[in-house]
């Protein structure tokens, strides 16, 4: 791995706590900003629950259920939530902290990501990577040769911990609740 894309998979976490901070910030959330930021999040975390469904992280290359549209569901799902994030801020500060954030450092980790697949599965990798988008999702489920038949499992679900994004926005919008209130006064 290469410098700078050790740099972005090390930091990517490290960076979004004050980064949050600086969202927080600059919010100026109304009940009805939260409400569709939130309509829009559930969106994004669907996404990303239907996605660690299906997703067994270095076993198999995963290909079926979202991996058929999007080489990456789960940071699709992450810039749906980060959409609703900016809408429920409703501020254009925020909204822009998380778009350069996001396009940042998720395009590097993507990246980085294709090539340890490429690595790991070789020509099956190739050839997904041929039929299906890195992130912008086909509209019809790509149909590989030998694509094994997976499907969405709950014990996987809670095996990728991805309950701890659904709690997170929900920690998030429960600030911004807080942070609307404090400025009503």
């Amino acid at each position: 791995m290469n410098v700078a894309a050790n740099f972005f998979v090390r930091w990517r976490v490290r960076l979004g706590y004050p980064l949050a901070i600086a969202v927080l910030a600059f919010s100026q959330p109304t009940p009805r900003s939260i409400l569709l930021g939130a309509l829009v999040g559930v969106l994004g975390l669907l996404l990303r629950a239907y996605a660690a469904g299906y997703l067994h992280k270095q076993e198999v290359l995963t290909v079926t259920g979202p991996y058929a549209y999007t080489r990456n569901p789960l940071y699709l799902g992450s810039a749906i939530l980060a959409l609703g994030t900016g809408i429920a801020t409703r501020s254009w500060i925020p909204a822009a902290i998380l778009i350069v954030y996001f396009a940042v450092f998720y395009s590097v980790v993507m990246q980085r990501e294709a090539k340890e697949l490429h690595l790991r599965h070789g020509a099956s990798f190739d050839e997904y990577a041929r039929a299906v988008p890195l992130f912008i999702p086909r509209l019809t489920p790509a149909k590989l040769s030998g694509n094994s038949a997976g499907s969405f499992s709950l014990n996987q679900y809670k095996k990728n911990h991805e309950w701890q994004a659904a709690a997170g926005f929900l920690f998030l919008l429960f600030v911004l609740v807080v942070i609307w209130r404090f400025r009503l006064g």
